[in-house]
C-alpha cells in the first residue's frame, strides 16, 4: 500500500482510531491491532510474500530465545548463524540470484565461452533489505548482551512489522524501538500534532518536489543519446532532488505517521544537501542504513583503527556493500566506490569529523566558505548520483562525458541550464524547499517550529496552502524509488 494513495488515505484514519480505543483497554489489544494492520498494509501489495515477513520474524524470535537460554559460546555463535544464514539466505536469492546468473555468463562471454544465460525471473519483495536488516540487528543485539531477547511474539512482530516503516524505513534496532512496544502508550497530542505535521512536509517533497521531477528525469536517462549538455546536467539534478525528495519524503511520513501512534522512530534524513564534505552527507543521508552498516560491519572490522591498509580496505568494503545493497546492478558499485574515493582523503587526513555542527550556525545565510564547500559537495553527490540512475556503467560514463565536453562546444546551452535551474519544472518548488529547510536545519524537519514563530492564523494558512498545493499535483501514483530496494 502507497503512502500517497487513497487506499492509504482511508486505511490510516481507521487504524488510528481502533488502535487508541484498543490501547486504552489493553496494551496487548493494542500490539495486536497494530500487528494486524502492519500484516494487512504489507500483504495489499502482494499476499503471498507475507509469509517471508513471517519467516524472517519467526527465525529471529526463535533465535533470539536461543540465544538468550544459554551462555556457552558455541552455541550462542551457532544461533547467531542460523539467524545469519537464514535472514541474509533469503536476502540473496531474491535479490542477487538474476545478477549472479547473469554475471557468471558474461564473464565466461568475455573469455571466450559463451553460454547463454537463464535467469529466474524472481520477483523482488517490497522492503526485504530493510525488514531483513531490522530483524538481524535485533539477533545481533541479544547476541551482544545490548537487548533481553523478547518472549512475547506480538512484541516482536510489532517490532519488525510496524507499517509506517516496514518497506523503507527507518531501519530501526530493537534497542530503541522494541521498548516501545513493550510498555503501555498514552495519546500525547502535542507528539500527534507534530507528526502530522512531519507528514504533510513529506507529502509535499514526495508529490510536489519527487514525482513532478521523475517525467523530467526519466525522459533524459531513458534516451540519453543526442541530448544536449544543459539537458544533461539538469536531469542529473532534477534526479538528485528527485530521490530526496522520495526517501527522505517517505521517511518524514513514516516518522510523522508512528509519532500518531505514540511511537518514535529513529530519524533518516538530517537535511544532506547542506553538508560541507562527504563524510558529512554520509551522517546526514538515510542514517538509518549507514550507521547499521557502522555498527554491525565497519567497527567489527576494526573501524578506523589499526594500519592504513587496514582503514582504506574498511572504508572501500562499507561502501561497496552499500552500493550492493541497494541493488543488483553494477551501476551501484560503482557508486558506492565513488564515494569511497571521495571519504577516502577526509579518512587518512583526519578530517572526516571536522563538520559536526550545523552549517552556518545561528546564520539566516550560509557564510561564503560554508556555502561554497556545500556547492563543491553537492557537485560530488550528484556525479555519482549519475551512476545510480543510468541503466548501466557505459551509459553513466558516456552522460558525464556528454556533460564535460558539451558547455565547450555550445556555450550558450549555459544560458539555458541557468534558466532551467531556476524556473522548469518543479525547480521554483525545489527552492520553495531548501529555503524552509534551511531556515529550520536545526531541528527534525521544515515544519518544526511553526508553533512558536507564527500566529495560529498564518500557521494553519500555511498548512491548507501546503495541502493544497500537495493536493493539485497529485495525480498517477509515483511509487516510491526505494521500494525496489
Amino acid at each position: 500500500m502507497l503512502f500517497n494513495s487513497i487506499e492509504f488515505a482511508l486505511f490510516l484514519p481507521v487504524v488510528f482510531a481502533v488502535f487508541w480505543w484498543a490501547e486504552r483497554r489493553s496494551h496487548r489489544a493494542g500490539n495486536l491491532w497494530l500487528f494486524t494492520a502492519s500484516m494487512f498494509f504489507y500483504g495489499w501489495w502482494d499476499w503471498r510474500f507475507l509469509g517471508l515477513v513471517i519467516f524472517s520474524g519467526a527465525l529471529d524470535f526463535m533465535t533470539g530465545l536461543g540465544i538468550q537460554r544459554t551462555s556457552i559460546s558455541r552455541h550462542r555463535k551457532a544461533w547467531l548463524a542460523v539467524s545469519l544464514i537464514g535472514n541474509l539466505g533469503v536476502l540473496g536469492f531474491f535479490k542477487y540470484c538474476d545478477f549472479f546468473i547473469t554475471s557468471f555468463a558474461d564473464a565466461f562471454t568475455f573469455l571466450g565461452v559463451p553460454i547463454e544465460a537463464r535467469t529466474l525471473g524472481i520477483v523482488l519483495p517490497v522492503g526485504i533489505s530493510f525488514y531483513t536488516f531490522q530483524s538481524l540487528s535485533y539477533t545481533i543485539d541479544v547476541y551482544r548482551g545490548h537487548l533481553t531477547a523478547t518472549r512475547d511474539p506480538l512484541v516482536f512482530g510489532a517490532y519488525l512489522l510496524f507499517f509506517p516503516q516496514l518497506v523503507a524505513g527507518p531501519i530501526e534496532r530493537g534497542t530503541e524501538l522494541m521498548p516501545q512496544f513493550q510498555r503501555r502508550r498514552a495519546f500525547d497530542r502535542t507528539m500527534a500534532v507534530d507528526g502530522a505535521r512531519q507528514m504533510l512536509w513529506g507529502f509535499f517533497k514526495k508529490i510536489v518536489i519527487a514525482d513532478q521531477c521523475a517525467p523530467l528525469v526519466n525522459a533524459v536517462f531513458d534516451s540519453p543519446d543526442g541530448q544536449a549538455a544543459s539537458s544533461l546536467v539538469f536531469a542529473s539534478v532534477l534526479f538528485a532532488f528527485q530521490i530526496y525528495g522520495d526517501f527522505s519524503g517517505y521517511s518524514d511520513i513514516a516518522i510523522g505517521c508512528a509519532r500518531c501512534f505514540g511511537v518514535n522512530l529513529m530519524r533518516n534524513f538530517a537535511f544532506p544537501y547542506f553538508s560541507r564534505d562527504i563524510a558529512e552527507f554520509w551522517r546526514r543521508w538515510h542514517i538509518s542504513l549507514s550507521t547499521w552498516f557502522r555498527d554491525y560491519l565497519y567497527i567489527p572490522l576494526g573501524g578506523s583503527r589499526g594500519s592504513t591498509a587496514r582503514r582504506v580496505r574498511n572504508t572501500f568494503i562499507i561502501f561497496l556493500v552499500s552500493g550492493f545493497w541497494h541493488g543488483a546492478n553494477y551501476t551501484f558499485i560503482v557508486w558506492g566506490a565513488i564515494h569511497a574515493l571521495l571519504f577516502l582523503p577526509l579518512l587518512l587526513s583526519g578530517s572526516n569529523r571536522s563538520n559536526v555542527g550545523t552549517a552556518s550556525h545561528g546564520r539566516a545565510l550560509p557564510a561564503l566558505n560554508d556555502l561554497w564547500r556545500i556547492m563543491l559537495t553537492f557537485m560530488a553527490v550528484d556525479i555519482a548520483w549519475v551512476f545510480f540512475r543510468a541503466p548501466d556503467v557505459t551509459t553513466a560514463a558516456k552522460m558525464l562525458t556528454n556533460m564535460a565536453t558539451g558547455f565547450a562546444a555550445q556555450p550558450g546551452q549555459l544560458a539555458l541550464l541557468a534558466r532551467d535551474l531556476l524556473l522548469r519544472g518543479p525547480m521554483p518548488f525545489v527552492w520553495l524547499m531548501l529555503a524552509l529547510e534551511w531556515l529550520q536545519r536545526e531541528n527534525q524537519h521544515a515544519l518544526a517550529l511553526l508553533d512558536g514563530r507564527l500566529p495560529r492564523a498564518a500557521r494553519w494558512a500555511a498548512y491548507y496552502a501546503l495541502a493544497l498545493v500537495v493536493l493539485y499535483h497529485t495525480g498517477r501514483e509515483q511509487q516510491f524509488i526505494y521500494f525496489q530496494f
